[in-house]
């Protein structure tokens, strides 16, 4: 059983940082790619990053310069690092894991974290 375990999360202003991290449980991290998602109130969840196992990233147009993604396979861990964050980065950050990155991409990941609150407010 795949278990994903965000942190980092938490209340910051705008312009600064927070650094989010998801440890997966399972020999199952190194053969997925993983990606994080955020899901605002009322909106639908949409796809914030994504890592493949051998370190490829893709990124949402809005979040580009500003958020890194990345992996640790040692710790089977992967993180995403948020710079510049401005109020419409409020939103619940998701931690997910599937084989085929395209599944990530469309939001259909075999593996769900249970989401940790980000609040960028002054």
């Amino acid at each position: 059983q795949v278990q994903l375990v965000e942190s980092g999360g938490g209340l910051v202003q705008p312009g600064g940082s927070l650094r989010l991290s998801c440890a997966a449980s399972g020999s199952v991290f190194d053969s997925n790619a993983m990606g994080w998602h955020r899901q605002a109130p009322g909106k639908q969840r949409d796809l914030v990053a994504a890592v493949t196992r051998g370190g490829t990233t893709t990124y949402a147009d809005s979040v580009k310069g500003r958020f890194t993604i990345s992996r640790d396979n040692a710790k089977n861990t992967v993180y995403l690092q948020m710079n510049s964050l401005k109020p419409e980065d409020t939103a619940v950050y998701y931690c997910n894991a599937d084989s085929l990155l395209s599944q990530i991409r469309a939001g259909r990941s075999r593996y769900w974290g249970q989401g940790t609150q980000v609040t960028v407010s002054s």
